[in-house]
């Protein structure tokens, strides 16, 4: 599949015809191009206006490419991240059941949804709030994906960061921990550089410590947890004491209830996760087709908008699209002005000498209506 596809209007001379036009195109790319792909980028005859209404439009087209372009880059990337976290193999996207560049090379206006008969400024907005809609879902349905794993980030941090901060429960026993109604026991996180340094005076930081009662639970690649049991109206003496020593004495009680409700919070944000993640993905999915699909709607318009201020009226023009390699852009730029007016297609390229090469804010300056399509 190309990656980049450019969306090409040629004017219809006098005394030609479409058909004609598109038979030349063919012959010309097939001799000398032979390797670009060539579509008829079939548009239906829609509503002109008036000229002032045309002129205002193509400035809102130049806006409105931007933002749709940008809302399906934006829904493409956030599939790309669903897939390589859920470990999805990628899978190539679709409009309408139909892979995206199928849907473009082979391009059916809907009527049904977009009637040739509305006003083109009509349909722009339409095709503008619809995708403005569905940019607003992403941001919400993405803040509330991104909710629960801030969330579940979070506890496992605690479950897995330094002993300086994480979650004890898991490390210290029932049986590690004296409660009775004279004697409590102490957790300390000691670093590892000062462990002999604790190990050699933690029975004399207080007066009522109880001898040989430190023990080593656990310990990382910075700091090591150590136990110590002493009286209880020595605790918040001896915690002063050790932090002067630079001891950080955690506070820790230990409690199944709230151990088995800590393990049933990170069982249901585990699940929520991975719900919020496959709903997501599977509307994602779902809303860049529709994006797609509005995209490619908005191009027909745009180039039918274009073509009439760049050829005039009656609409006159042949739409194709193509997907040329870099290495065949010249050639293919090369036939596709020899197929428009010389005197014409002198005024275009002559921008350094007051020609129209800037018409059409991000239209490429070409003696024909031309803009990309970047699928990736």
């Amino acid at each position: 599949m190309a990656s980049r596809y450019w969306v090409v209007s040629l004017p219809v001379q006098q005394n030609s015809s479409t058909t004609s036009l598109w038979s030349r195109l063919q012959e010309s790319i097939s001799r000398h191009s032979f390797d670009t792909p060539l579509y008829r980028f079939n548009i239906p005859n829609l509503r002109v206006g008036t000229l002032d209404s045309l002129l205002a439009l193509s400035d809102d087209l130049i806006k409105s490419n931007s933002f749709i372009e940008g809302v399906c880059s934006k829904t493409r990337r956030q599939i790309e991240e669903l897939e390589r976290v859920s470990g999805v193999l990628s899978s190539s996207l679709t409009v309408d059941g139909v892979p995206v560049d199928s849907y473009l090379t082979r391009f059916a206006w809907d009527e049904a949804k977009y009637p040739t008969m509305s006003p083109l400024k009509e349909i722009v907005d339409g095709i503008h709030s619809q995708v403005a809609k569905i940019e607003d879902d992403l941001k919400v349905r993405v803040s509330e994906y991104n909710n629960v794993r801030s969330q579940l980030n979070a506890i496992n941090r605690k479950q897995t960061g330094s002993l300086a901060v994480r979650d004890l429960s898991n490390l210290v026993k029932p049986a590690d921990v004296v409660t009775s109604e004279h004697l409590t026991t102490l957790l300390a996180v000691v670093s590892k550089y000062s462990q002999k340094d604790w190990l050699s005076s933690y029975e004399t930081l207080t007066t009522y410590v109880v001898p040989r009662s430190s023990k080593m639970l656990y310990e990382d690649n910075e700091y090591a947890l150590y136990t110590v049991t002493l009286f209880n109206r020595d605790a918040d003496n001896f915690k002063i004491k050790a932090r002067e020593r630079g001891f950080q004495i955690r506070d820790f009680e230990h409690n199944p209830e709230t151990q088995e409700s800590r393990k049933q919070e990170l069982e249901k944000l585990m699940q929520d996760q991975e719900t919020f993640r496959s709903s997501l993905l599977q509307w994602c999915y779902t809303s860049y087709g529709e994006v797609f699909s509005s995209w490619m709607h908005f191009c027909a318009v745009r180039i039918f908008a274009e073509s009439i201020l760049r050829y005039g009226l009656p609409p006159s023009f042949l739409s194709v699209v193509l997907a040329p390699s870099i290495k065949s852009e010249k050639k293919v730029r090369s036939i596709l002005e020899s197929l428009c007016d010389s005197s014409n297609s002198n005024f275009w390229k002559a921008d350094d000498e007051g020609g129209m090469a800037g018409f059409g804010g991000d239209t490429e300056a070409h003696p024909y209506v031309s803009f990309t399509i970047n699928l990736v």
